[in-house]
């Protein structure tokens, strides 16, 4: 009976956080790029590094062989300068030792910023 209790306890709790989920289904194998500002968004990555480099966001960050930039949720706030924040959306569960991590890449177009415009990271940093 307690087994029972536990068990619709996680699910009472588990219910709502898969409420947000998006499904996108794209016959034409586009890349897609969604950014988002919300409040129930995951925590931040801590990442390794971060820079602006050739048009694009260049950020490192942990992986175990499997880490995509498609695992990750970018949000960006209007402001002067705009603000970023990675959430990884999809955990890395492969067994790959990759000591230094894996650099991401996400062009301006991609964040939705025009080129040259001043961004800043907000993720913490390892």
């Amino acid at each position: 009976m307690r087994g029972l209790v536990k068990g619709l306890a996680v699910a009472a709790l588990v219910a709502p956080l898969l409420s947000a989920c998006v499904i996108y289904d794209s016959d034409a194998g586009e890349k897609v790029s969604v950014n988002l500002a919300r409040n129930d968004a995951p925590p931040a990555e801590a990442i390794r590094e971060a820079r602006f480099a050739d048009g694009a966001l260049v950020a490192r960050v942990d992986s175990n062989g499997c880490t995509q930039a498609s695992d990750f949720e970018v949000a960006v706030s209007d402001g002067s300068p705009a603000e970023i924040t990675l959430h990884r959306t999809k955990q890395d569960l492969c067994k790959a030792l990759v000591p230094n991590g894996v650099e991401l890449r996400w062009t301006y177009a991609d964040l939705g910023l025009d080129p040259g415009t001043p961004a800043r990271i907000l993720n913490p940093l390892k």
